[in-house]
């Protein structure tokens, strides 16, 4: 089997174990330990994300951050993501993939990046959707300096080992509502 086959695999039990605890309450704890999570880095500039399908909602924690937040753009298949300013009150247009992002294309760089996942591992690997997207721009992002990449999820999301190759960028931690996992 491929390494495409197998993550298309765990894709699939991914979803179903997200989608088995979305809306059960678990958010708010979740939130609660990501905006702990952000305090040491203070105003320094955050990139969040729009939360689309089950997805775990960072939202609340972006709307509080005292500095500069932006959300991801997909520019293109193959390309990493632009971060765009994003306010609460920003007007949002529809994105490729049904992500909404700013009407206003105002680029920005973030110095840490909440992550979107399907699942993660206890090495701080995580399965996406399959773009490659944050790998690509995780790795763009740590090559022009430093930058933390936090993953959020639902503690249901972890998996014994979600399937890498070399491309995969590993995070410096995930944060779910039971705290903060660290790697590097």
């Amino acid at each position: 089997m491929s390494i495409d086959q197998i993550k298309a695999e765990a894709r699939r039990a991914a979803f179903a174990a997200r989608k088995a605890v979305f809306g059960s309450g678990r958010d708010a704890a979740a939130q609660a330990h990501l905006t702990a999570a952000l305090a040491p880095f203070g105003a320094a500039p955050l990139s969040g994300y729009l939360p689309i399908r089950t997805e775990i909602d960072p939202v609340p924690v972006m709307a509080s951050h005292p500095g500069p937040v932006g959300v991801p753009v997909i520019l293109g298949a193959g390309q990493p993501l632009d971060f765009h300013l994003w306010t609460p009150e920003a007007a949002l247009v529809e994105g490729p993939f049904g992500a909404k992002v700013p009407a206003e294309g105002v680029t920005m760089a973030p110095r840490v990046v909440i992550v979107p996942m399907l699942a993660f591992d206890a090495r701080g690997y995580r399965l996406g959707y399959g773009g490659g997207f944050y790998d690509r721009t995780l790795a763009r992002l740590r090559a022009a300096g430093p930058v933390t990449a936090l993953g959020f999820a639902f503690d249901a999301q972890e998996q014994a080992e979600v399937p890498t190759d070399q491309f995969d960028q590993p995070l410096d931690g995930i944060v779910t509502e039971s705290g903060l996992r660290l790697y590097c």
